[in-house]
């Protein structure tokens, strides 16, 4: 926008009522308002809303690394029985750790308030979160019906009971919640809120997918239909962002997608196969339809669930003005 006149005249240029005669060049106040500009130097760090995005990301991606390496360590340093679960759990809680102090430092430097990153505190937060998880376990029950229509699946018998199964039932809930908080908040966060800035929602959006799939190459046994599958997902989850204007029904929909795969239906989730799982199930079939080591992320029914679940999503909650 132009700067305005630090000495505007009452009346249009031609002179009125209030300014009859403008007054000579030489009576006029001198202008200072080059005095208040930012110098060249904070205008290439700094924009009207904040920090430039480039920086921002930068700051923000530098300082996750460097508190998240040290973080990770100190739970793996700490030895929690053979299984190893718990430390799986403290690590997810480092992470999460490591994702959100740099987003509040970030918010207090740009003076922006934290729930702007994709948390906002109202009323409506449970139901968002609840729908969430809703539709997400039923996403990945309508994949595994699939598999069971196409005799790629079995379920098998169920092998926990009693206290054991409520143990890690509560464990893989608590457990994919973390995961959820920590991935969403990582790539759609404060990420997906400064990308969007400096390049659009949905440029941000599939940029930041595309990371998302990359972070699932650590994962033992993945390949490039889980890949693909784990960058559509994220398009998806981008999309509820965009019509709930929060992180809660993603949040959600990632860890009760989870939790479905790997505790109740007790198949591979992205290349993992866990521990403590409720049934002794069992894929079978060509690697296309099944997922693979992947699991079913990695089969070809999984594209045909994304996309229903993205027109149903679109018609339940519609875009806003």
């Amino acid at each position: 926008m132009s700067q305005p006149d630090s000495n505007p005249r009452l009346g249009p240029p031609g002179g009125s009522q209030l300014d009859p005669s403008p007054a000579p060049e030489q009576s006029r106040a001198p202008d200072f308002s080059s005095a208040s500009e930012p110098s060249y130097a904070q205008s290439l760090i700094w924009a009207p809303d904040g920090l430039r995005p480039g920086w921002g990301l930068a700051a923000y991606f530098l300082t996750y690394y460097l508190l998240k390496t040290p973080l990770v360590e100190a739970a793996y340093s700490h030895d929690f029985g053979a299984s190893g679960l718990w430390t799986f759990m403290l690590v997810e809680v480092a992470s999460l750790t490591a994702a959100f102090v740099p987003s509040f430092a970030l918010a207090a430097i740009e003076r922006r308030s934290w729930g702007t990153y994709g948390f906002p505190l109202r009323k409506s937060i449970p139901r968002s979160f609840f729908a969430g998880a809703s539709w997400g376990f039923a996403s990945v029950s309508f994949l595994i019906l699939l598999l069971l229509a196409a005799h790629t699946f079995q379920l098998g018998h169920i092998v926990l009971h009693g206290a054991r199964l409520a143990r890690f039932a509560a464990f893989w809930t608590l457990q994919f919640l973390l995961v959820g908080f920590f991935e969403e908040f990582l790539v759609r966060g404060y990420s997906q809120f400064t990308l969007a800035r400096g390049i659009g929602f949905w440029p941000s959006a599939v940029t930041l997918s595309c990371a998302f799939a990359i972070l699932h190459l650590d994962n033992e046994g993945e390949r490039w239909p889980g890949l693909l599958a784990v960058f559509c997902i994220g398009m998806f989850l981008c999309l509820t962002l965009r019509r709930t204007g929060n992180l809660w029904f993603a949040i959600a929909f990632h860890a009760a997608w989870d939790w479905g795969e790997t505790f109740f239906y007790s198949v591979p989730d992205s290349g993992m196969v866990a521990p403590g799982h409720l049934l002794s199930s069992s894929l079978r079939g060509k690697a296309w339809l099944t997922g693979g080591s992947v699991g079913p992320e990695g089969s070809v029914f999984c594209f045909l669930v994304i996309a229903l679940t993205a027109v149903a999503f679109s018609r339940a909650y519609p875009a806003r003005p």
